[in-house]
């Protein structure tokens, strides 16, 4: 008794505590226990690493993807455990991670179950803004950086309610290209979608589910007035412009910065004034 009201025991009852086990539950309902909070983390995702390094998790993060770029200084000194797709089982193994963070559209499902029977894995799954909010508040949760995330999450709405004042008259009908080559478009089910939606714009593809391909034939019938070419998965470029503006003499044909799009992390701050830009040019 005596220990407890002791500077010994108030210690030893702080190193309890930041090393006991916590329950949370990821975006797919799945309970996992974690070390809380968590000193080694693994992020499989580009946006929610770049989120991480926004919340000023330097030191925790140990592992991410050879696609997570964001922030610079990262992708050169932290350890990348492979790509979204297929991942490194021995580096992630090596870096011994108290928590993996993943997503369940980014990262493939056998790997996530594989890695779930050895660590404790979080997993977003992110289609409209509020699901992004959530995942920015939860993993705020998770690393101990609930006041950064709040913060984070006030700028982002606010962000988004600029934009809708911004905004305003009739919906432009739009494709959106994430491929060439096949021709792949987003369609409903998809953050970009939503992101189309929050910049009053009418997908053209809203009625058919996730990534639709189309033929050259397919796209003309659609007639859009503005045909987005993303700068990611495929890297759309200027050529790309001209051969689609020949295939399409009626709309705009315009190269789109689809990290503004379909990053659902802490890159959301920045989208909002991008996309005020953007309509500009539309």
């Amino acid at each position: 008794m005596q220990l407890e009201g002791s500077i010994e025991g108030i210690c030893s009852r702080k190193i309890f505590e930041m090393n006991s086990n916590k329950t949370f539950i990821d975006q797919l309902q799945r309970k996992i226990e974690v070390p809380y909070p968590p000193q080694r983390i693994i992020s499989l995702v580009p946006s929610q690493t770049e989120l991480l390094y926004d919340l000023g998790l330097e030191k925790e993060v140990v592992g991410i993807t050879k696609f997570c770029i964001h922030p610079n200084k990262w992708y050169k000194l932290k350890t990348r455990v492979g790509g979204t797709k297929k991942v490194n089982f021995e580096k992630i193994k090596a870096l011994k991670p108290d928590i993996i963070i993943a997503n369940k559209e980014e990262n493939t499902k056998e790997e996530i179950e594989a890695l779930a029977k050895l660590y404790p894995v979080w997993i977003s799954d992110i289609y409209t803004l509020d699901d992004a909010l959530e995942m920015t508040r939860n993993i705020g949760d998770i690393t101990n950086s609930e006041a950064k995330a709040k913060e984070l999450i006030t700028q982002i709405s606010q962000g988004f309610e600029n934009l809708k004042v911004s905004i305003k008259g009739k919906p432009k009908k739009v494709v959106y290209l994430i491929w060439h080559n096949p021709i792949i478009t987003a369609a409903k089910n998809t953050f970009i979608d939503q992101m189309l939606y929050q910049n009053n714009l009418d997908n053209l593809m809203k009625h058919i589910d996730r990534y639709p391909e189309l033929s050259e034939d397919e796209l003309v019938s659609l007639n859009p007035e503005i045909l987005m070419l993303s700068s990611e998965p495929f890297p759309f470029k200027e050529n790309h412009i001209k051969y689609y503006q020949k295939l399409l003499p009626n709309s705009k044909v315009v190269l789109v910065d689809g990290e503004m799009f379909s990053w659902y992390g802490s890159r959301l701050v920045k989208s909002p004034n991008y996309f005020i830009n953007l309509a500009q040019t539309l």
